[in-house]
């Protein structure tokens, strides 16, 4: 009996409706071996509120990072139950890409032409500007022309350190591998203020109301993108079109709303255009 539903297996599998058949991704592709996984791998921050963030107790990932991950997930594979997230510093973005830890990142992932060299980028899905948080009670820091002889915390690998070189020359620059690290260390007054974009301060600033406070005047402008493996431009233009989607039916400002938005901001300036 063992050898006969083996062989009526294989016969199935010659039909249009036997094997695979519910995969409608071109074969061989990143969607398609997805689609046949069951479970999408997501490169993420845990530590980042709004967007990517692991709740401490319940260990559920939220943020409009998440939130994106799981569209994507539903599309792909028809729940977005079906997904795994992977923590992913900046640092190791493109390293867990090229080798193939995560089948795409969504981790506050600015867009720039030396990334763009190793890994590929979607259209932006997302646009912050990049500003500082400090104590609440420190009036010396208004804007980043203030920041002469001041020390500043920001990540290891973030687009944020390279723009304070080049318009706050003076500052002490305090790189680590976390934003969460320097939320301590401004709390305790190790360093005096924390930059990165505004919508990952946002986050921090909705843990420690009391604590900090946001200067909301905002340098720069960071395009978010998905990252996946250089060259796979299936996948990629996938996505976009998946983002082009969002755009157009409302499922990307019931992201943003569910997320960012709970923290009073909108998203005049966040969101792309129509596509």
């Amino acid at each position: 009996m063992s050898t006969l539903r083996v062989l009526l297996a294989a016969l199935l599998c010659l039909l249009p409706t036997g094997c695979g058949a519910d995969n409608p991704f071109p074969e061989g592709s990143t969607m398609w071996r997805i689609r046949e996984r069951g479970t999408l791998t997501v490169g993420i921050k845990f530590d980042q509120p709004m967007f990517g963030y692991k709740d401490p107790a319940s260990g559920r990932i939220t943020g409009f990072d998440a939130e994106v991950a799981r569209l994507i997930a539903k599309d792909l594979t028809g729940s977005e139950r079906n997904i795994r997230f992977v923590e992913t510093v900046s640092r190791e973005r493109e390293n867990f890409i090229a080798q193939g830890v995560v089948d795409v990142v969504i981790a506050t992932y600015s867009i720039t032409p030396a990334r763009a060299q190793l890994v590929s980028f979607t259209d932006p899905y997302y646009y912050a500007g990049q500003d500082l948080l400090v104590r609440i009670a420190d009036t010396t820091i208004e804007d980043v022309s203030d920041l002469e002889g001041k020390s500043v915390c920001t990540a290891k690998g973030s687009t944020s350190s390279d723009r304070l070189r080049a318009l706050a020359p003076g500052a002490n620059l305090e790189i680590v591998d976390a934003y969460s690290v320097c939320v301590p260390a401004l709390v305790a007054g190790r360093v005096d203020a924390i930059s990165t974009d505004d919508t990952i301060l946002l986050g921090l600033l909705d843990q420690h109301p009391d604590v900090f406070r946001l200067t909301r005047k905002p340098f720069g402008r960071e395009p978010y993108g998905m990252g996946v493996r250089k060259q796979d431009t299936v996948f990629r233009d996938y996505l976009n079109g998946l983002i082009g989607r969002w755009l157009r039916d409302g499922e990307w400002d019931r992201a943003f709303k569910d997320t960012i938005g709970v923290s009073g901001a909108t998203p005049d300036q966040s969101r792309p255009a129509n596509r």
